[in-house]
């Protein structure tokens, strides 16, 4: 199965006709979207990405700012 992803104006009434149309065919279906959340573990990983780039890009950047100071 393949996924389409759809945006339209709630407020047109014609994309509204168009999209009951579309899945009164009982080609398509329609399923409900949700964000997941990231865990607390993600998060951690996250932040520990996040400060080792920052310090690598202190170290290598260095030089460059030392320059200007």
């Amino acid at each position: 199965m393949c996924t389409i992803t759809l945006e339209y104006n709630p407020c047109d009434a014609l994309a509204r006709r168009k999209l009951a149309l579309l899945l009164a065919t009982g080609l398509f279906i329609q399923k409900d979207f949700q964000i997941d959340e990231p865990t607390a573990d993600e998060l951690q990983e996250h932040r520990e990405m996040r400060e080792a780039m920052l310090a690598h890009s202190r170290n290598s950047m260095s030089h460059v700012i030392a320059r200007y100071l």
